[in-house]
């Protein structure tokens, strides 16, 4: 890496904080929070299945990371290969640098299953029997398995002139099968391939009493379809079979000059999503040498997007294992989200409210009282309106439940959809139709800009006034992950916070513009200007001798404008915080530049995703918590909402988690200069703190 030290000459006034040596590649510090993932599953003090799954974990994140990532710079290498971004490498040194650190963290993937969770969930007679391994009885009962549940199936191709290669879904598995001899034409191409059906279950349970298996014997679908391919090929002799998986360019460009319905442009494009450009090639690593260059030339792709693998190679769904298995032992202790107490005593969610603002930190409190929020608004006679933001909401949602109600009972119910969540389209297409058909009205955001803000608005009739009860989040109003997501959400019936959300919702029901904010920040308008601003203020009070610090939870701070910012204000002695889940492009430790930031990755039971953003100003705490991370996107791309925790309790008890979480040593990872991350180890004698275990009991036991 290049020397970070500043030269003699620079002075704190002169120093170029845009040189690139002062900035992680993006793509590079994702894959290594892709490697704090797969620490977990070498953690021993993380239950073996638990282990299994954060493996299972890092396989999933890294299919898309070349789905989307890797795909934009490859195709960024075609479009303008001299083209660099802050760090100032060109696409093609990235592609490199992304080559060798993916190989390497693949190759740990695969030893982590190998040498060390197979060999542990055998000791706990968790057993992937191969088939070699086989008795006469499970080869009898995998005979009739396969004849009975999957010859029908399957649909080998032979390939010759008649029968070219296939097209090969995105991320599906399949089998390049050497042959000998004729078929029943008289044809011998010496080749074929097997797409084996997603619907089929990777992983297949032995019947304990008809295999006299024990009762957690298992076998892949791989093994199985190895053993018995040659009964696809009658006459024929299979001389090799060998897996292989294609991952394709997943993300899609809907070009938004040229459409007039969002809605039917999304769908268009959903349909090409499983044959994109492929990006990545896995295949067993058994297979030729000839079969593997034959496989490359067919798919044109180079040997810096190929791995060999020694295994499954869909690793991800081994995750089928976690639902086969009744070990509660060997998963996390299960919990139960609490509901705070004012909520408990009081079944009035609005009377609850209008006493004082309530803050919700999941998933250690409830996602219920959110739902309860909906349906009370739903039936009550008083309430005229509801408007809110859906961006992923998962299937059978009580939130849908809940607004359609309202419709039908005659309200006025706007959901503003938006149908570009990625990976998401579908079901959110689905949704819209679901909530037309109940008289929702339904609005698909803003052309050019993702609606990521998480906002819900009960316009409610009390006596003669017209109250404005709202609920805004940091994350998804989704009760299924909000069970493992770390959020926080509040309610208010604040006057002026109501009427911000409320224009921000006619903003973009009737594209009109929107008068000053009275307290939210919002993008892509007053968000990132609001947050430099507030740095700069830190910046005068550290000049001035006053108290200044900066504490910021993200999930990612990619922004240059922000980073320098920050730079500037470690410059001033402002001592900075970052507690960074994911990607982190500031480097953190250069002498004259950012010795004053420290920036830690929390990485534990549950998915770190608060944002938060809080400013010491001279002791007059500033704190806010907000949809949107430190991104281009977030700040300029995207429709976020930011609002403030005024009340002095509430920031207070912020303030609080952060300070637990900048105490944590035992699942927390520092990031070094070089770009790499150390994990924090406590000292001897020294109590183990984890911020997620503590949070959890603290909200567990409040009176």
């Amino acid at each position: 890496m290049t020397n970070l030290r500043i030269a003699p000459k620079e002075t704190l006034e002169t120093i170029d904080l845009q040189k690139p040596e002062f900035y992680i590649n993006r793509e590079l510090s994702l894959l290594e929070f892709n490697k704090r993932v797969l620490a977990q599953a070498k953690d021993e003090n993380v239950p073996l299945l638990e282990r299994l799954n954060y493996l299972c974990i890092s396989c999933s994140n890294l299919d898309e990371f070349y789905e989307v990532r890797v795909a934009g710079v490859i195709q960024m290498a075609v479009i303008d290969p001299k083209a660099t971004g802050q760090d100032g490498l060109n696409p093609n040194e990235q592609l490199e640098l992304i080559a060798a650190n993916a190989h390497e963290l693949v190759e740990e993937q695969y030893r982590v299953l190998n040498d060390v969770l197979i060999p542990k969930l055998k000791h706990e007679n968790i057993n992937f029997i191969r088939r070699n391994n086989w008795t006469e009885v499970q080869q009898k009962w995998l005979q009739t398995y396969f004849n009975d549940q999957l010859l029908p199936i399957l649909s080998p191709v032979g390939l010759d002139s008649a029968h070219p290669f296939p097209r090969i879904l995105n991320k599906s598995l399949n089998f390049i099968i050497s042959l000998t001899g004729k078929d029943a034409f008289g044809r011998n191409s010496g080749r074929a391939i097997l797409q084996a059906p997603r619907s089929l279950p990777r992983i297949i349970q032995f019947p304990a009493d008809e295999t006299q298996s024990g009762p957690t014997d298992f076998v892949f679908l791989s093994s199985i379809i190895h053993a018995f391919v040659g009964d696809l090929f009658n006459g024929m002799t299979v001389k090799g079979c060998y897996q292989f998986r294609v991952t394709r360019n997943s993300d899609f460009f809907v070009d938004d000059d040229a459409i007039d319905d969002l809605l039917l442009a999304v769908q268009g494009e959903l349909a090409m999503r499983n044959y994109g450009d492929e990006v990545r090639l896995e295949i067993d690593a058994m297979c030729p040498d000839e079969t593997v260059s034959f496989l490359l030339d067919r798919f044109e792709m180079t040997r810096d997007r190929l791995f060999l693998v020694d295994g499954p190679v869909n690793l991800n769904r081994l995750q089928e294992i976690i639902a086969l298995v009744d070990r509660p032992e060997l998963n996390f202790s299960p919990f139960k989200p609490v509901v705070p107490p004012q909520l408990a005593r009081n079944k009035d969610i609005f009377a609850a409210i209008k006493r004082h603002d309530i803050l919700l930190h999941h998933p250690f409190e409830s996602f219920s009282p959110i739902v309860e929020f909906l349906r009370q608004a739903a039936v009550a006679p008083d309430v005229l309106a509801i408007k809110q933001t859906l961006y992923r909401t998962g299937a059978d949602s009580p939130i849908v439940a809940a607004l359609i109600k309202a419709a039908r009972a005659g309200k006025e119910v706007t959901v503003v959809i938006e149908l570009r969540a990625r990976f998401d389209e579908k079901d959110n297409i689905s949704l819209a139709a679901k909530l037309q058909e109940a008289a929702v009205h339904v609005v698909y955001g803003v052309v050019g800009y993702k609606t990521h803000a998480k906002m819900c608005l009960v316009l409610k009739r009390e006596g003669k006034e017209l109250c404005n009860y709202v609920h805004l989040g940091t994350g998804n109003y989704h009760p299924k992950t909000a069970l493992l997501y770390t959020d926080y959400g509040l309610f208010s019936c604040d006057k002026d916070l109501g009427e911000d959300v409320r224009r921000i919702f006619a903003q973009l029901t009737s594209l009109g513009k929107v008068s000053k904010l009275n307290k939210l920040l919002q993008s892509p308008f007053t968000l990132h200007s609001g947050i430099i601003a507030k740095i700069e203020r830190e910046i005068v009070h550290a000049k001035e001798g006053k108290a200044a610090k900066i504490i910021f939870k993200v999930n990612a701070v990619v922004e240059e404008q922000i980073i320098q910012a920050l730079y500037r204000a470690s410059q001033a002695g402002v001592k900075i915080k970052l507690i960074v889940r994911g990607i982190c492009c500031l480097r953190p430790g250069i002498p004259g530049v950012s010795e004053n930031i420290e920036v830690r990755s929390i990485i534990g039971r549950f998915l770190e995703h608060a944002r938060v953003y809080a400013f010491a100003n001279d002791g007059n705490w500033e704190v806010y918590a907000s949809s949107g991370d430190l991104m281009n996107r977030n700040m300029f791309q995207r429709v976020e909402a930011c609002f403030p925790i005024e009340s002095k309790r509430l920031h207070n008890r912020v303030l609080h988690d952060l300070d637990t979480y900048l105490s944590d040593n035992s699942q927390s990872w520092l990031l070094q200069a070089n770009g790499n991350y150390k994990q924090v180890k406590r000292k001897i004698n020294q109590e183990s703190i984890l911020a997620q275990t503590v949070l959890l009991q603290e909200l567990q036991n409040q009176p």
